[in-house]
């Protein structure tokens, strides 16, 4: 979470608004946990339907913590509102996530990642990639864990419980395309890829991957929700690069704009072969810092980037499917601001839904690169000069170089 100075906390007690947040992040989420652990604490059994919501830890790897979540007492549509990122963009502040993530008790059950087969004849792993939100029952041992848990690749968890048994009541409905790629032995990249072709919700993508639906039978393991992810953004991002790097180029320089829950972008696409510049600036007081902290990654026309980075493959993807759709290629600079208003995290869904959002937002369109970094520059809430940046200046150098060559091969 962004931090706050302890003697403000002091001072404020949750009334006085220090901090400048509208409400006091703490005791939301003190209420809201305190609400829903009374609610199932005197239970030995959690009755719910999953949204479908599931993640699959990374730690103690080969052994690791599937974790099933649940709104205890909430059937049928209801439940689906708890983790829905599509729909959420928008409509929900982070307030209202928090709200509804705390909401959630995670039924914890140990188990080892190659127990896929086993997961999935209890139908858990199926309740994962339903089109509908399915009941379940948990067997539950151990006292209730009351907290939040934040991860910037993962939506916020509520309170946790030992389960020793998970029951599905309702029987998943899958698309039949999703029973075929389970039935079928294929890598699990062509799986995705499948499912995506065939516009499968891209959040059921993921966890069909990470409950080891997907992939040749006889390899097929859990995989951590975490990687995924970032293996799905990757894949999918992969297979539409592929396509875009052989589309004509765009003829003037585009921008696109969308903001939401305090994140602010700004996408620039210019006439070239593909290759991208991916900034982030983070205010001060904003989530992971108290200063002014900017960060860059380049990709290259072959799809060769600096480091991996979760929030950059979700982007990245945005851009990609909005070239694809245009059939068209371009050089792009995506620039994001994380404001204070981003005050917990909140997982990398809404890095991917809101620059999707922002390819749909064109504000500008100028007759030069120069131009268009300028123009965004003017829009920034902290004054930083984008030219100065490696990753801008060596488009721009290279640019100019591209540009003296063309002009002595035609004299």
């Amino acid at each position: 979470m962004r931090k706050i100075p302890a003697e403000l906390c002091v001072r404020c007690k949750g009334n006085k608004h220090l901090c400048g947040l509208s409400s006091c992040p703490i005791v939301e989420r003190f209420r809201t946990i305190v609400n829903i652990t009374l609610k199932v604490s005197a239970k030995e059994s959690i009755d719910g339907s999953t949204p479908p919501s599931v993640v699959v830890g990374e730690s103690s790897y080969p052994r690791v913590s599937l974790l099933f979540n649940v709104p205890p007492g909430v059937s049928g549509e209801d439940a689906r509102e708890y983790e829905n990122p599509k729909d959420w963009w928008g409509k929900r502040s982070i307030y209202e996530i928090l709200n509804l993530r705390s909401s959630m008790i995670s039924n914890v059950l140990k188990t080892k990642v190659d127990d896929v087969w086993k997961l999935y004849e209890r139908e858990i792993s199926l309740t994962t990639v339903s089109e509908n939100p399915v009941l379940s029952m948990s067997k539950v041992n151990g006292e209730i864990k009351p907290s939040l848990k934040f991860d910037g690749y993962l939506m916020p968890r509520g309170p946790s419980i030992n389960s020793a048994d998970i029951k599905v009541i309702e029987n998943p409905k899958l698309s039949r395309l999703m029973e075929k790629m389970i039935f079928d032995d294929v890598k699990a990249s062509e799986g995705v890829i499948e499912l995506y072709k065939n516009n499968h919700d891209l959040y059921k993508i993921i966890n069909a991957l990470s409950m080891g639906l997907l992939g040749r039978k006889k390899s097929r393991k859990l995989v951590p929700t975490r990687w995924a992810i970032t293996a799905v953004d990757s894949v999918v991002g992969k297979d539409l690069l592929s396509k875009v790097r052989e589309y004509d180029s765009i003829n003037e320089v585009e921008v696109y704009f969308q903001q939401y829950l305090g994140n602010i972008f700004h996408v620039i696409l210019y006439p070239s072969s593909y290759r991208v510049a991916w900034i982030e600036i983070w205010h001060p007081l904003s989530l992971w810092s108290n200063e002014l902290v900017i960060s860059e990654l380049s990709e290259n026309y072959w799809g060769v980037y600096d480091f991996m980075d979760g929030g950059y493959m979700a982007a990245r993807l945005a851009v990609l499917e909005s070239l694809e759709n245009r059939k068209r290629s371009a050089g792009v600079i995506i620039v994001r601001e994380i404001t204070k208003d981003y005050f917990a995290p909140l997982g990398n869904w809404h890095i991917r839904e809101t620059v999707r959002r922002a390819m749909q937002n064109k504000i500008a369109t100028l007759d030069s690169l120069s131009k268009g970094i300028e123009f965004v520059e003017s829009r920034l809430s902290k004054g930083v000069n984008l030219k100065s940046l490696k990753s801008v200046n060596g488009i721009l150098t290279q640019r100019a170089i591209d540009s003296f060559l063309d002009y002595q091969g035609k004299h």
